[in-house]
């Protein structure tokens, strides 16, 4: 995934730890099952110490990058997707005894699957993301709308003041479940109901 060879600037004494940090950061992951996609640790019960940053870069197109390379082993992104943070609007990897500032350009999750679910009779939007994040729409998990660089586009509230953006596809099968209408105005927005929760979203 990174490589040795490539290392920034040796006077950039935090950065040449990346490597160590970040393969530190997996083992302790890995050593706890932290992995698995229903085990979040309870990373609002750790107050670990800010350890700088970290030359991790999340694209607004999802993609991860390390030390200018980029990562390619899905595991390993879900691996770390369970330890972000999110503090006075930067992004961190948190552990028990450390945490590490990365970069973000807009969110660091991404919806890929939505479905309808029945619980205790009723119909719920579910999404999921591709860190394998499963989220019930509901009032602590609201979908809204957010421009981005000049485009508008849908979010969902995940954990810890983190969102996922809902790609396109995924956002025309919202669509497909939800009622397209008109305000006084004439602007068209979609209305869609999860549970007794209603949302009216900007198109």
């Amino acid at each position: 995934m990174v490589n040795q060879n490539n290392l920034p600037n040796p006077t950039k004494k935090l950065a040449i730890s990346d490597n160590k940090n970040l393969m530190g950061i997996a083992q302790y992951l890995k050593d706890g099952q932290y992995g698995h996609k229903k085990s979040i640790p309870p990373l609002d019960q750790w107050h670990p110490k800010h350890c700088g940053t970290m030359n991790l870069q999340i694209k607004a197109n999802g993609e991860w990058w390390h030390e200018g390379q980029l990562i390619k082993r899905q595991p390993l992104i879900e691996l770390f997707s369970t330890v972000l943070w999110k503090e006075d609007g930067k992004f961190y990897l948190k552990t028990p005894v450390e945490q590490i500032e990365i970069e973000v350009e807009d969110e660091p999750l991404f919806v890929n699957q939505v479905d309808l679910v029945e619980i205790e009779h009723k119909t719920y939007i579910q999404l999921q993301t591709t860190t394998q994040d499963i989220i019930i729409v509901d009032e602590d998990h609201p979908i809204f709308m957010r421009e981005y660089e000049g485009e508008l586009r849908p979010y969902v509230h995940v954990r810890f003041g983190i969102n996922a953006l809902i790609q396109r596809s995924s956002f025309f099968h919202l669509v497909e479940m939800g009622e397209l209408k008109e305000n006084e105005q004439g602007d068209a927005f979609l209305l869609l109901k999860s549970g007794d929760l209603h949302l009216q979203l900007g198109t």
